[in-house]
């Protein structure tokens, strides 16, 4: 597939005309379905999505079943809902909070998944009491969680009630706990980041419309919020003179509520997916913030979360959302540097590259990984599917059906690639999910566990470990973040 050609240098262009542009380079580039002008919301899908068939999976290899001391690891998966029900929501903002973080040893889960046992950390207690001391609100809706580069800190965010809260990831005891600034809009906080190098973290705050960050230093145990360093992403005007975000035009920046910041190897730029589309490459070092590079929802679409490192790409995607269910959207960015993603080059530059579009439904492209350093795995949690490409060229490898014996709808969520490069875990969204409801409804909450076939090319399905959490007769839990920390 063929990259977009790169805008003339030293040129600045209007957005008008890269959105023109960027709409006859995408309906060249479709892989599949006639692909409309905008991800704008509209209801304009054109064909139901059919999933391949199931392929038998064959027998299990040894390099999966057999997890050495080095490649020893664990699995914490997020339930996201509620556990307390005890709340003073005058005094602490909600009456129900909690949640919990599911650690399963890998080596468990790839054994006997449907047996695995987890050490189970309730966020309703120790968490809840130092979110309270601190912040003076229950935390609610533990939603997205990451491990700092050297694995020693976890990083969870809860969406509902804006906290990110610092783990000591070998206690699993909780050591700081911070709330997102509040705004007009609200306050959230849908994913925190922590930067390559240990010194930030970033805080996507959804509703609040704000990237924010959080000073770290892992070794001494302090932890500071910088609101100078607090990115506002309704006002202003980009480096190219664009408005920041434009709510009434679809084809730039409608809606700049941030879903997730990724930030590569390399630590530069960081890049902040948006509710309403388009994307934004960012300095996640200067204060504050700025914008590096800008892209229209023209070339990327919204409600977007999932990124990934692979042969100096960056892939993303865009999702579905209530109005539009054609959310099969991935494209790929080059890993930048100072000079690749700089405020004095002209939008859209460097040139996003169309990996693939879908615009049938229903489709929701979310949790993606990178495997073997060879391969972008990238999962459908509405069609319940798994799609390969090649991380080098980005071209199609494979389409995988993830139903099995254990699920007919795994809804795959967040996922991650085991140390050894065997096996890949997805989080099973819940029966009665808590976000994406349109897309993420699964019938058995838990871990998926996929054996990684062929160096990368293809996958099966080896089992499910259930995480459930009933209230009032009801089965509530619904599995989100999802993050993997070698032991070994």
């Amino acid at each position: 597939m063929s990259p977009p050609p790169p805008h003339a240098p030293g040129r600045r262009r209007s957005a008008v005309a890269v959105a023109t542009t960027s709409l006859a380079l995408v309906a060249a580039a479709a892989v599949s379905a006639p692909v409309v002008a905008a991800h704008d919301g509209a209801p304009h899908y054109d064909a139901a999505y059919q999933p391949p068939p199931v392929v038998e999976p064959g027998q299990v290899t040894g390099a999966f079943t057999n997890v050495s001391t080095r490649d020893a690891h664990e699995v914490w998966v997020v339930d996201q809902s509620d556990t307390r029900f005890d709340g003073d929501a005058a005094t602490y903002g909600f009456a129900s909070y909690g949640g919990r973080i599911h650690v399963y040893d890998g080596a468990d889960l790839r054994t006997r998944s449907a047996a695995a046992t987890a050490q189970v950390v309730e966020l309703g207690d120790a968490t809840a009491q130092l979110c309270r001391a601190s912040t003076s609100a229950n935390p609610v809706r533990p939603h997205m969680i990451y491990f700092n580069a050297a694995e020693t800190h976890a990083v969870l965010a809860f969406v509902a009630s804006g906290h990110t809260v610092i783990f000591d990831a070998r206690s699993k005891a909780p050591l700081a706990c911070f709330r997102s600034e509040p705004s007009p809009t609200g306050r959230q906080a849908h994913a925190s980041v922590p930067t390559p190098d240990g010194r930030y973290i970033l805080v996507a705050n959804q509703n609040g419309k704000k990237l924010e960050r959080i000073r770290t230093d892992y070794a001494t145990g302090a932890f500071v919020q910088e609101p100078a360093a607090t990115l506002d992403l309704t006002s202003g005007l980009t480096p190219n003179g664009v408005p920041v975000q434009t709510p009434g035009d679809p084809l730039v920046r409608p809606d700049n509520a941030p879903i997730c910041p990724f930030v590569p190897s390399t630590g530069y730029p960081a890049f902040v997916s948006l509710r309403g589309g388009g994307l934004l490459a960012v300095d996640p070092y200067s204060t504050p913030i700025r914008i590096v590079a800008e892209y229209p929802a023209t070339e990327v679409a919204r409600d977007g979360c999932g990124f990934t490192e692979a042969k100096g790409w960056v892939y993303g995607n865009g999702g579905s959302n209530p109005g539009n269910l054609a959310g099969w959207f991935v494209y790929r960015l080059p890993v930048g540097k100072p000079g690749t993603y700089a405020a004095e080059n002209p939008p859209s530059t460097p040139a996003v590259q169309l990996v693939e579009r879908d615009t049938r439904g229903p489709r929701d492209a979310h949790g993606v990984t990178t495997v073997r350093d060879k391969y972008v795995w990238a999962f459908d949690r509405a069609a319940h599917v798994l799609q390969v490409y090649r991380a080098d060229t980005a071209a199609p490898v494979a389409t995988v059906n993830l139903r099995s014996p254990w699920s007919q709808a795994p809804a795959p969520d967040i996922v991650a690639q085991a140390p050894d490069r065997s096996a890949v875990y997805a989080a099973m969204r819940g029966p009665n999910p808590l976000s994406g409801t349109h897309a993420a409804t699964g019938d058995t909450p838990g871990v998926l566990v996929l054996e990684v076939r062929q160096d990368g090319r293809t996958g099966a399905v080896r089992g499910h470990a259930a995480v459930s959490n009933v209230v009032a007769g009801v089965e509530r839990a619904d599995p989100h973040g999802l993050a993997v920390r070698r032991t070994g």
